[in-house]
């Protein structure tokens, strides 16, 4: 089942807030996901197994180096994700 999510990703404690959140996404595009980011969040869609599992494993090698607040909302009802966003 193909499902999208809202992601935000919120470093703490950085100068530079780019860098965790531009990784957060990279590490969710190379695990075969569709990833559109916004202006304060990123919109995300894929299987629902292998979204749900890159977001786990995209956090947990994040906060090896960064402190951060992930907000996730998961839905199956959205339209997908178009490039116009």
């Amino acid at each position: 089942m193909k499902i999208q999510a809202e992601i935000s990703v919120y470093p703490l404690r950085v100068t530079e807030l780019s860098r965790p959140i531009d990784e957060f996404c990279r590490m969710l595009q190379s695990r075969g996901l569709e990833v559109h980011m916004g202006p304060m969040s990123s919109f995300v869609s894929g299987e629902c197994k292998d979204l749900f599992k890159a977001v786990q494993e995209s956090f947990e090698r994040l906060v090896e180096q960064y402190q951060i607040v992930v907000a996730v909302k998961f839905s199956n009802a959205c339209p997908e994700v178009h490039n116009d966003r």
